[in-house]
């Protein structure tokens, strides 16, 4: 009734819902079994790949060339006035230390001032290379002991070049007689030379002093300039402090000549400490120089002084202080004294603080004070008679300057014990040495991680083909389209040897090479025996007893499944009919070992009729029309109803027509026969068509008004990864 819920619909629609939810959700899982099947599946690419990286990774381990390192530790120690510096004066040791870090020494120690010395010592401005054969040349001249070398102590450059750096060549002309010349990149000879001599030409001047090399054997060699060696030799030395605020500084250098690394890492460390000892002195150096040109200065004044006093004297004969004015000219020399003091401590504490500073400040209120008892002490001197305070000035000024005068020379003494004494806060504790291993490559290593790089990238690979590749393997796929499978066949080795060998002939045969008569157990032709039977039911309501046989696309062995089932069904006394309906590119002939002539296209275009169409075939009851000369409109012709009268003779005389068409999404032809053929079937191929193909090709059929009554699922393959297809396999009877 109207309006009333229909309960068969509701449920319909529930059970619809949940079977799509149910879908989605498996489609979202991930199937470990299928997983693992696929990686099971491409086992042999995986070993190969991984197999070939192992052998990469060894080849590298034995090829490369070994780096050796070479280490000293140094260390870094706070500075203080030390040894004599400290008996002689704290104030002194003072002065002349200063704290740095150890980063400031690692600094100091990667600076062009430390390395630029090394780099001009070992002359590595000047490259000089064996040039062997790129990748494995080196290596292999290691493993065989054929290795060359040269040395050269000199190699320069005139100006007009330097500005372009180009690589030039040293070609041994005789290696036993030393004998070299030197080309540049157009085979041009600069200069010819002898081992142990300087040679020049053409603004080079070339010297090397040792060779040890094959006749012929070429060596490129490049001048750089100081700062780009300087910075090459900073990004092979590696200085760190070992823990923290140890002070203890390791340096490491690297390189594939364990000698040279070794000699160049001691020779840093040596400038390095000498630099820092210099450093020291170099201090207390430019305070004695600074002291020694104020000395004579000093030394002209107290003379004049004591010659201004002794004139004086003279002129009054010789007077003498009272007992009171020589006890005011010890307050005086001694405030003199003191003020002469705070003046060197305060060109000391400018250095470090600023007059806000507390110390600062101190030093100033001080001076204030002795400043305020010398103004009481000069106008008590005020008061005394004339002659009395003339003198008691000439001696205070005399006592002054000569007790400047003392200090002074104490100090550059003193400077002197500290310069002498100076050690430097750098200390030397383990010298250069090369450890007896090569730090790299490290060869288990580089062969374990080759092997696991393969393993992945081959498992990577696999995963990602299986992934990517969309053609259908189980025959649920298909039917998930709304196509029954009437069949599953396997696929057959000896059919693909068959199938080889047709393309090596090419023309025509009379030899038989049909798989249901050279291998009637094999498991393909067992399948189709299935599709007979399948078949005969289905074929129950057409509308006549013709067959087509289509594809969506070529190469998926629709001939095979056509020429052999239509064997299997002529050994049941059946009379069958087969036709090569694929005018264009057709080769039925061939598995039978017939000939061409005399085919339908021939008899299309009216050139044959019926009595000499049909060939007879070595298989009784079968019999076959092969499709004739190649016409220029293989689509016209089976358009012509001399096609209609054939088929409906065809119907009448056998028990079974099969009609093997041209794949239908490549040219028309199967829907004009599909029209007149009572059952269609399509083959598939396992991992080559796909799911979109397989519909596309059904609606071009439904699109003629032909309906496709189901799939042959062809040339499938044992494969871990899929659950279908095992059966033909693990059993035969």
């Amino acid at each position: 009734m109207l309006g009333e819920p229909n309960f068969n619909t509701t449920i319909k629609i529930m059970t619809d819902s949940r079977s799509k939810a149910v879908s989605s959700t498996d489609k979202d899982e991930i199937d470990l079994g299928q997983l693992f099947g696929t990686l099971l599946d491409g086992k042999w690419v995986i070993v190969i790949v991984t197999c070939l990286f192992m052998l990469i990774g060894v080849a590298y381990a034995l090829l490369a060339t070994p780096i050796y390192q070479s280490d000293a530790l140094i260390q870094v120690e706070q500075k203080s006035s030390g040894g004599f510096s400290s008996v002689v004066s704290e104030n002194l040791g003072d002065m002349f230390s200063s704290e740095s870090t150890a980063d400031t020494e690692i600094e100091l120690i990667r600076s062009r001032m430390v390395l630029g010395g090394t780099v001009d010592k070992f002359n590595l401005t000047t490259v000089v290379k064996p040039n062997y054969i790129p990748v494995i040349g080196k290596g292999w001249a290691r493993l065989t002991d054929d290795e060359q070398k040269i040395k050269v102590t000199q190699f320069d450059i005139a100006d007009s070049y330097q500005h372009e750096p180009h690589e030039y060549h040293i070609q041994v002309i005789n290696g036993k007689q030393g004998t070299y010349q030197l080309v540049d990149d157009n085979a041009q000879v600069l200069l010819k030379g002898r081992v142990g001599a300087t040679s020049a030409g053409h603004g080079f001047v070339l010297k090397v002093s040792d060779i040890q090399a094959d006749d012929g054997f070429e060596f490129s060699i490049v001048k750089r300039n100081r700062i780009d060696a300087v910075q090459w030799l900073k990004t092979h030395l590696s200085a760190e402090e070992q823990g923290k605020q140890t002070g203890i500084i390791r340096l490491s250098f690297t390189s594939d000549n364990a000698d040279f690394s070794e000699a160049l890492l001691d020779n840093i460390s040596q400038r390095y400490f000498l630099q820092n000892v210099e450093r020291d002195s170099a201090e207390a150096e430019q305070s004695i120089h600074f002291l020694k040109e104020k000395l004579p200065q000093l030394k002209a004044k107290l003379i004049e002084s004591e010659n201004k006093l002794n004139d004086y004297r003279k002129k009054r004969e010789s007077v003498d202080l009272t007992m009171e004015a020589e006890s005011t000219l010890k307050v005086m020399v001694n405030l003199d004294a003191q003020l002469n003091q705070l003046t060197f401590k305060e060109a000391e504490i400018s250095q470090k603080y600023t007059k806000d500073h507390p110390a600062y400040k101190s030093l100033l209120d001080k001076r204030q004070t002795l400043l305020g008892e010398k103004a009481k002490l000069n106008k008590k001197i005020e008061n005394l008679p004339e002659t009395q305070k003339r003198i008691l000035s000439l001696q205070r000024d005399v006592q002054v300057n000569q007790q400047i005068y003392v200090q002074l020379l104490n100090k550059v003494e003193e400077l002197n014990v500290v310069k002498a004494g100076t050690v430097g806060n750098v200390r030397i504790i383990d010298h250069a040495q090369t450890f007896s291993d090569p730090v790299k490559p490290k060869k288990l290593l580089v062969v374990l991680i080759c092997t696991i790089l393969g393993g992945l990238m081959s498992v990577a690979y696999v995963l990602l083909r299986a992934a990517m590749h969309k053609g259908i393997e189980t025959p649920d796929q298909i039917e998930e389209l709304g196509l029954s499978v009437y069949a599953s066949v396997p696929k057959s080795e000896l059919q693909m040897n068959l199938a080889e060998k047709l393309k090596r002939l090419r023309s025509n045969t009379k030899e038989m090479n049909l798989l249901a008569e050279l291998n009637p157990a094999d498991l393909s032709i067992e399948a189709l025996r299935g599709l007979r039977t399948s078949l005969h039911f289905a074929m129950m309501e057409a509308n006549n007893n013709i067959l087509m046989i289509s594809g969506p696309a070529p190469g998926i062995g629709k001939s095979f499944v056509s020429t052999n089932f239509a064997a299997v069904y002529a050994k049941t006394g059946q009379r069958v009919l087969l036709i090569d309906a694929d005018m264009r590119k057709g080769y039925l002939q061939q598995a039978l070992g017939l000939s061409n002539d005399n085919g339908l296209s021939d008899y299309l275009s009216g050139k044959i009729e019926t009595e000499v169409l049909v060939k007879n075939t070595a298989i009784e009851n079968l019999d076959v029309i092969t499709r004739g000369q190649v016409p220029p409109n293989p689509s016209e012709l089976l358009m012509h109803k001399r096609l209609d009268e054939l088929l409906g003779w065809a119907s009448g005389q056998y028990d079974l027509v099969i009609v093997d068409t041209p794949p239908v999404l490549a040219v028309t032809d199967a829907s004009i026969v599909g029209a007149k053929a009572g059952t269609t079937l399509m083959v598939t191929r396992f991992g080559v068509n796909t799911a979109k193909e397989i519909e596309v090709a059904r609606a071009r059929f439904e699109q003629s008004g032909i309906e496709v009554k189901g799939v042959i699922f062809n040339a499938i393959e044992k494969k871990a990864s899929s659950h279908y297809g095992y059966g033909y396999y693990n059993y035969s009877y």
